[in-house]
């Protein structure tokens, strides 16, 4: 199958995508032709549209040794956010959607996540253990200001006292401090607050609708104002684009309140491989040929090497260099490898209208 053109800049502006490649799935490919009308018509810019899914269930399970999360959820798929790099971009071929541009613009709304996640949580033998949430999607994307999806899950979680922990770069964050403070104060919350860069110029091209690096940095010192333990996350590191920064994103951190650090090394699963190479070649062109060869030195001579134990590190020098850098920064910011263990004894099912209450 050819590769197809590339989407006018004008109709995707604020995106990081430039094309709509179909699916590894499908057989078949849809592409723009001449309809031989004659006219000169500019088509318009790609807009964010959102369907509504409704779960069959709200806690995926995972199996994977390189992540610290056995069970997670996710409100939204899809992201608006656009981050080029994304790996989730791939599960948008599930959805019969193109892992480029309409990941970022054929979005899906689940609503009924938190009446879902609730019949989860009363089931009787349900065991507790830390929900992981935005380790696919954002779940503070744009969309999330109008749905609430992800304030009904905290509230269903903070009565049913459910360890949370959420990954996000969204600053709307900031708006459910009220029920972070108050998990985080019983053991019950942690959060991870991606930083990438704190180029302002380089967020825009690689992150279109992510707030800005200050603006991250702000959200990681309201949560830990009100006592929400906050990790700084320096991921992905892009080599010769954004490793320089490494340890200047640490201190960033810990500055603003941040009591823990991570860092991930680019990785570029499936589709965003091709996706990632195009969008280097036409942000950077002076350094795309630098930054994938740097990328392929990474995951032994190819674009991302899957395999458990390498394809969140990498191998080689450079990977081995990245490793020493982060551990003399995070140690010397005052960084913690890990956050404190959430607690999962304070589990309970609230009664609902019309149950028999306990006397005790």
């Amino acid at each position: 199958m050819d590769t197809p053109p590339p989407i006018p800049a004008e109709r995707r502006r604020g995106r990081a995508a430039s094309s709509n490649e179909t699916n590894r799935f499908e057989r078949y490919a849809t592409e723009a032709v001449d309809d031989a009308w004659g006219r000169d018509e500019a088509l318009p810019p790609l807009r964010t549209e959102v369907s509504v899914e409704r779960p069959r269930k709200a806690i995926t399970r995972n199996t994977s040794p390189d992540v610290a999360f056995e069970r997670s959820l996710n409100p939204y798929r899809g992201c608006e956010h656009g981050c080029i790099y994304c790996f989730a971009r791939p599960s948008h071929a599930y959805l019969g959607l193109s892992p480029g541009l309409d990941f970022e613009t054929r979005l899906v709304a689940r609503p009924e996540m938190p009446r879902v996640l609730v019949r989860e949580l009363s089931a009787k033998g349900y065991r507790p253990a830390v929900l992981a949430i935005g380790t696919n999607t954002d779940p503070y994307q744009p969309i999330e200001k109008d749905r609430g999806i992800m304030r009904a899950v905290l509230e269903v979680l903070r009565d049913f006292r459910h360890p949370v922990s959420i990954v996000t770069k969204g600053a709307l964050i900031e708006r459910d401090v009220d029920i972070l403070a108050d998990m985080a104060a019983q053991g019950l919350a942690r959060v991870g607050i991606s930083v990438t860069t704190l180029d302002d110029a380089t967020a825009r091209a690689m992150e279109p609708r992510v707030p800005g690096p200050k603006r991250r940095l702000r959200a990681i010192r309201v949560l830990a104002e009100a006592g929400v333990p906050v990790r700084v996350m320096a991921s992905p590191v892009v080599p010769a684009l954004t490793d320089h920064e490494l340890e200047a994103i640490l201190e960033a951190g810990a500055a603003a309140g941040a009591v823990a650090a991570s860092a991930i090394v680019l990785r570029l699963p499936r589709e965003v491989a091709g996706l990632f190479r195009d969008w280097v070649a036409e942000a950077y062109p002076d350094r795309a040929a630098r930054i994938m060869n740097r990328v392929r030195e990474l995951h032994g001579g190819r674009d991302y090497d899957p395999a458990f134990g390498r394809r969140m590190t990498g191998q080689g020098p450079w990977a081995d260099l990245i490793r020493a850098r982060y551990e003399v920064a995070r140690r010397r910011f005052g960084l913690s490898n890990d956050l404190r263990p959430l607690r999962t004894d304070l589990f309970h099912v609230p009664p609902r209208p019309g149950d028999q209450l306990s006397l005790f």
